[in-house]
């Protein structure tokens, strides 16, 4: 499975390109097809980011809330900044 960096997952944002993928909780799953995200934003979500935070704080959604969508990758996690 093809791993994305934050950068290119922000791109598939709905905005600048056809498709709208969303991460959440280390997978990267393509929302396109569905019409709540058909402006790349659903509510106060965005596509294109990692809604992991998100979602496991406030949201009203079980964690199958994506079950119903393609994972299409892997977000790779990102170093820490050297001190």
């Amino acid at each position: 499975m093809p791993t994305y960096t934050r950068a290119q997952l922000a791109l598939r944002n709905g905005q600048d390109r056809d498709e709208i993928w969303v991460a959440y909780q280390g997978n990267i799953y393509d929302v396109s097809r569905s019409r709540l995200w058909r402006r790349g934003n659903h509510y106060e979500h965005w596509a294109g980011q990692d809604l992991t935070r998100e979602l496991d704080h406030d949201a009203p959604h079980t964690p199958n809330v994506f079950d119903n969508f393609p994972i299409i990758g892997r977000l790779a996690v990102s170093a820490s900044p050297k001190k």
